[in-house]
């Protein structure tokens, strides 16, 4: 059941969108700004993640330590994130606390002063974040997997961005960029939970409203992508093997049909990649397939940690199912079994509010409208084996590419005769 979902666009082009869910005690916000690291030069390459640290380091009238205090002195919770187009910054407060939560969120992100003595703390510990992803193989290597399929595009580069620039950043390169990018024009405000549409707007309006519009949204430039063996050597017990060829963009019309198709694929513990190199042949403890999309482009992958005598079989078995997929249509059962897991992930995650926030924002800012989850599941049901079966043929005709290793390896000579 869809609640009442309301919206509003202010004089200055924020909108603000709010969805009654009165069953719950609780009320979850997201501030989204439509930027991210894709938004970024070379040069400015993690600018948008390092802002979002320093959003809660003191603002005209709170310290950091403030900010923090006054969130756990009403039980609330708050952080952000930072994507490849987007940055949130979010909270969740009981029903009672809207007013304070309000107050808090707004000032942050409105009257964070950037102190030089903040910038220089919290560079510090972005270093130890990168080298936490570093340290991490499994994560690492869909940094790495991005760098090879999309080359020198903004695409490619980690959120995170290089320790070369982090070292760079003062505070006045980090106002700069915020006031650039900052605006109205690319502003959600999202809220979901037990509380009233009017109500919210009296609150957070004026406040929102008393932002000047600024400059028009500056132009996304689609990257090519890159078919290529690329191998990083590292001395670890696993190989970690991500293979990347097309995908397609968040809005694109066949995104259910793609989804559906991935689940089959990859998506889940009795999904083809899973049963056939996991299950029969024991080659892996995690093995999967997904997807990167995003507004104009989007890279299909499969992922799988192994040992390094396996990694030619593994990538075998990887390609072999992917080109089964695209030559022979699926199973009408295999079709509805992933309908109804992706139908059920898609209704228990609408039961939290923080899904409904981020659902709201992503939904505006790709579609400029609420999508009804019945729409969703109508869409979802519709996709034939057909549908899929063309997607595939469509995305996986050329056997193009991009095979990215992590691992003790050091001959990229040996996939000659694996891929194309």
């Amino acid at each position: 059941m869809d609640y009442s979902v309301n919206k509003t666009i202010l004089a200055n082009g924020i909108k603000v969108i709010t969805r009654k869910m009165p069953h719950l005690r609780s009320v979850s916000m997201g501030v989204w700004v439509n930027v991210g690291a894709r938004d970024e030069s070379l040069a400015e390459s993690g600018l948008s993640h390092f802002i979002e640290h320093m959003i809660f380091k003191g603002t005209k009238k709170r310290t950091a330590f403030q900010i923090a205090k006054e969130f756990d002195a009403i039980g609330g919770q708050t952080n952000a994130f930072t994507s490849t187009e987007n940055t949130c910054y979010h909270a969740k407060v009981m029903d009672t606390h809207l007013d304070t939560m309000v107050d808090i969120l707004t000032d942050v992100f409105f009257n964070s002063v950037f102190d030089d003595r903040e910038v220089e703390n919290e560079r510090a510990v972005i270093l130890q974040e990168i080298g936490m992803a570093e340290d991490n193989p499994d994560e690492y290597i869909h940094i790495l997997s991005g760098m090879n399929f999309w080359g020198e595009h903004s695409l490619g580069r980690s959120v995170l961005g290089s320790r070369e620039n982090i070292n760079e950043f003062n505070s006045d390169t980090i106002k700069k960029f915020f006031y650039r990018f900052y605006q109205p024009e690319r502003m959600v405000v999202s809220v979901a939970g037990n509380l009233d549409h009017s109500r919210f707007m009296d609150i957070a309006g004026p406040v929102f409203e008393s932002i000047q519009p600024g400059n028009d949204f500056s132009e996304r430039m689609t990257p090519d992508e890159h078919c290529k063996v690329n191998i990083h050597y590292k001395d670890l017990g696993q190989v970690h093997i991500c293979l990347g060829t097309k995908g397609m963009s968040i809005t694109d019309p066949r995104r259910y049909a793609f989804s559906l198709m991935n689940t089959i694929l990859g998506g889940n513990m009795s999904s083809r990649l899973f049963q056939e190199v996991r299950e029969k042949r024991g080659l892996a403890y995690s093995v999967y397939s997904y997807a990167s999309s995003f507004v104009d482009t989007g890279m299909f992958g499969a992922y799988a940690g192994v040992a390094p005598k396996n990694i030619q079989t593994s990538v075998r078995l990887i390609l072999k199912e992917i080109s089964k997929i695209r030559d022979m249509r699926v199973d009408s059962d295999e079709l509805r079994y992933a309908k109804e897991f992706t139908k059920g992930n898609l209704m228990i995650a609408s039961e939290s509010n923080d899904n409904q926030m981020v659902r709201m924002a992503q939904n505006e800012t790709h579609f400029g409208r609420y999508i009804p989850m019945d729409e969703v599941i109508n869409n979802v049901e519709a996709v034939t084996e057909e549908d899929i079966l063309e997607l595939a043929e469509s995305l996986f005709q050329n056997n193009r590419f991009a095979l990215t290793l992590l691992g003790p390896v050091t001959d990229k000579h040996v996939f000659d005769d694996i891929l194309p």
